[in-house]
């Protein structure tokens, strides 16, 4: 999931390097989306765990 945010933070920096600002706007947006679904369910995954009693990997 974060190659996702990569690929678009990525396309945002090139398309407002060459003046597409609305594509830029779009592309910024979407990686700041799945950012923090990325987060989200990050720290779900951590709580899990802990409750489960297992380390993490």
């Amino acid at each position: 999931m974060i190659a996702w945010v990569l690929t678009f933070l990525v396309v945002a920096i090139i398309a407002g390097l060459l003046g597409f600002t609305g594509i830029a706007g779009a592309a910024a947006e979407i990686a700041q989306i799945i950012f923090f679904v990325f987060i989200v369910l990050f720290l779900i995954s951590a709580v899990v765990s802990a409750f489960r009693g297992r380390p993490p990997v």
